[in-house]
């Protein structure tokens, strides 16, 4: 590519040349010449800009999972679900939609930041794909540094083997990522445990009230399902965990 355009600039040099020495200027040469060079250079740099749009999309999926806080929601509400002893309810799909949705809102600072900074001069032609790749990493590693354990990334880069750097702009993308799913992943089950624990001792109640009244064969899961959905309804249990989690976050 660039050697054809050292070609077609070398002849529009050329051009006015022996259009001069012939004396006849044609004046088609110049529109010829601007239409090869916008042909040539147009098609390539729109295909190339499809090719990696597409390519960013197939990875969306993952970087959703590793890079934002649907690891988080999707795990508290799911050991939420087993603590209240439901199995399919709510369904999975529900429980993966509403931490996806809320990822999305508690990121959007962060995100409006990538469109702004990276994604919008990237697709008006006003930097490279390396320069929209560093713009639109830059507010998102900010994100997971800022929600990163120190002593999750240190571990990260112990098992790496790489020293710990002198600042934080010199940890590699790779360690930030590892290091911020590993705390998300200690975070979530703390989270878990805490909830957990209420509805457990709800189940070993009913299972002491069942034992002293003899019905030793009727699961206490049954009879203490009612009162940990009264319980979990009646102090707006959603409300309180989905605003616990999305103010854990250093936006």
């Amino acid at each position: 590519m660039n050697a054809l355009r050292f070609i077609i600039t070398l002849s529009a040099l050329l051009l006015p040349s022996i259009a001069m020495a012939q004396e006849a200027p044609d004046p088609l040469a110049g529109a010829a010449l601007g239409m090869i060079d916008e042909a040539v250079e147009m098609p390539a740099a729109t295909s190339i800009r499809l090719v990696v749009m597409f390519t960013a999309l197939t990875l969306l999926p993952g970087m959703m999972l590793v890079m934002t806080p649907f690891t988080r929601f999707v795990i508290v509400f799911g050991l939420l679900r087993q603590a209240l002893g439901l199995q399919q309810s709510p369904p999975n799909q529900v429980l993966v939609g509403l931490s996806l949705f809320l990822s999305l809102l508690v990121m959007q600072p962060t995100l409006s930041s990538v469109k702004a900074d990276a994604v919008d001069p990237y697709l008006a032609s006003e930097i490279s794909t390396s320069d929209a790749f560093t713009a639109a990493m830059t507010p998102m590693r900010t994100f997971m540094l800022s929600n990163t354990r120190r002593s999750d990334l240190q571990a990260v880069l112990e098992i790496g083997h790489q020293e710990m750097p002198e600042t934080i702009d010199e940890i590699p993308t790779t360690a930030v990522v590892s290091g911020f799913v590993l705390s998300e992943l200690k975070t979530a089950f703390l989270i878990a445990a805490k909830i957990y624990l209420p509805f457990l001792v709800i189940d070993i109640v009913m299972a002491n009230v069942l034992l002293a009244m003899g019905m030793m064969m009727l699961p206490p899961v049954i009879i203490s399902l009612p009162f940990k959905l009264l319980l979990f309804v009646l102090m707006d249990g959603w409300n309180l965990l989905v605003r616990s989690m999305a103010s854990g976050f250093a936006v």
